[in-house]
């Protein structure tokens, strides 16, 4: 029987942020599938990626990237009324800020959406290959 492992990457750091902004590079996100749960503090991104911390070339997988302690989001360039819009995630950025952080995810055309989040809890979790 050929059981299927999905990843999960789980940052709490610096060094974790980093490897998902890897993982997550390139991935493109509709407007549709960027949800931000205000009351339980949690922003989602519904993404398609290439699997590229596989050997196997033009893998492609849905992943869910969820960042927790989220109390704020801003986005810039940005049209949140066109759902059929695709971004094409550059990268994860972030700063510090006294005792909050700016978790920075940064698109195509200029555009990109701020997190204030009083910690870095990210995780990336791969739910299902892409078939071509």
């Amino acid at each position: 029987m050929d059981k299927k492992y999905l990843a999960q990457i789980f940052a709490t750091d610096i060094e974790g942020l980093q490897m998902i902004s890897a993982c997550t590079s390139g991935a493109k996100v509709k407007i549709k599938d960027i949800k931000f749960l205000k009351s339980s503090k949690v922003f989602l991104l519904l993404i398609e990626r290439d699997k590229t911390e596989t050997l196997r070339e033009n893998k492609k997988v849905n992943s869910i990237c969820r960042f927790d302690f989220v109390d704020n989001v801003k986005s810039k360039n940005i049209d949140q009324k066109n759902d059929d819009l695709v971004l094409n995630l550059i990268a994860i950025d972030y700063m510090k800020n006294k005792d909050e952080y700016e978790i920075n995810l940064i698109f195509n055309n200029n555009s990109h959406i701020a997190l204030t989040t009083e910690a870095i809890e990210v995780r990336l979790e791969d739910q299902n290959d892409i078939k071509n």
